[in-house]
């Protein structure tokens, strides 16, 4: 190996179409951090490292990274930091079933109930059995309700504002606009606008909390759900799968508007019609505690090379 190069070891996988890679060994040294404060430290001091492993020309705008962390609580088997290529999320509930069938991989689970540190909080996953991954979420709600905000090009748009692990604004898509794989560029198109509109209103979660989710909701294309979803993430790139958090969003607006119940079972179809399962118990503070189901498989094994004579070794970064 050439003087000055470095190696990152990291295991790819999908989860329902949308792709995780777990950083699994080069990362810096930061004893006793929570994932919290990993975020801060890599963000302020290691940034490098998420441009490196998501962004081209050895990831794309469709990647979703996870840096694997020590623990801080006895009873958690990994800690983890999720990040894409413009940044770090507070949660991710497909990246956390990649993370699950990747510690698998690794041979770190237990069975039974394993606990996750992320930066929202605890989460709790069991083993793969055939793919499948249970993962039981912090604590959702909903916001707010039917919030209207004029759309330039769309008119006067309704939603709900609510908290699965990230911010979502949640719209019923009714005639407005068809949710299907075919119309990828005008649900783009006016998922973003959406977003400005949110933006240049000041509308916003809970204590100021930016939506950088909009989630469109219409018919799925067959019996085997009950919904289908397009889900516009950070970056202007849409979720392959259902969307974890934008499900457990969902799950707390049916709840609260009574359409869903404890024992009851949410299919919710994404973009190429994969299907997350989710339920709710009710929370004690209010909301819900969801628990989410998706099926995620392991691709590949790789060392990723940062030569320091490349120009692009820590990415390619676009303004945005």
């Amino acid at each position: 190996m050439s003087e000055g190069v470095k190696t990152i070891q990291v295991i790819d996988s999908h989860t329902a179409g949308e792709p995780t890679r777990v950083v699994v060994d080069g990362m810096p040294t930061n004893p006793g951090a929570t994932p919290a404060e990993w975020r801060d430290f890599l963000q302020s001091d290691h940034d490098w490292l998420r441009t490196a492993v998501a962004c081209e020309p050895r990831g794309h705008e469709a990647m979703v990274g996870a840096f694997l962390v020590e623990p801080t609580q006895p009873d958690a088997v990994a800690g983890v930091v999720f990040f894409n290529n413009i940044g770090y999320l507070h949660g991710c509930i497909h990246g956390t079933i990649g993370v699950t069938v990747t510690l698998a991989h690794l041979g770190r689970l237990a069975a039974g109930d394993n606990k996750i540190e992320t930066p929202t909080g605890i989460v709790t996953v069991q083993p793969p059995v055939e793919g499948w991954v249970t993962v039981q979420n912090v604590r959702s709600y909903r916001h707010a309700a039917a919030v209207p905000v004029e759309v330039p090009g769309w008119g006067t748009v309704h939603g709900d504002v609510a908290w699965g692990g990230n911010w979502f604004f949640l719209i019923e898509a009714g005639d407005m606009i068809v949710v299907d794989f075919s119309n990828l560029d005008r649900l783009t198109d006016f998922t973003c606008a959406v977003r400005k509109a949110l933006e240049a209103n000041g509308i916003t979660g809970e204590d100021g909390g930016e939506i950088d989710h909009i989630e469109v909701f219409g018919p799925p294309a067959n019996d085997e759900a009950d919904s289908k979803n397009f889900v516009l993430c950070p970056g202007r790139e849409f979720d392959r799968s259902p969307c974890g958090t934008g499900t457990s969003a969902k799950l707390a607006c049916l709840h609260a508007d009574g359409k869903l119940h404890p024992g009851q079972t949410w299919r919710q179809a994404g973009i190429l019609d994969t299907i997350f399962e989710g339920a709710v118990q009710e929370a004690p503070e209010g909301g819900v505690v969801p628990t989410v189901k998706g099926h995620a498989f392991v691709t590949a094994e790789s060392e990723l090379i940062i030569h320091p004579a490349d120009p692009f070794r820590h990415g390619i970064v676009y303004s945005r």
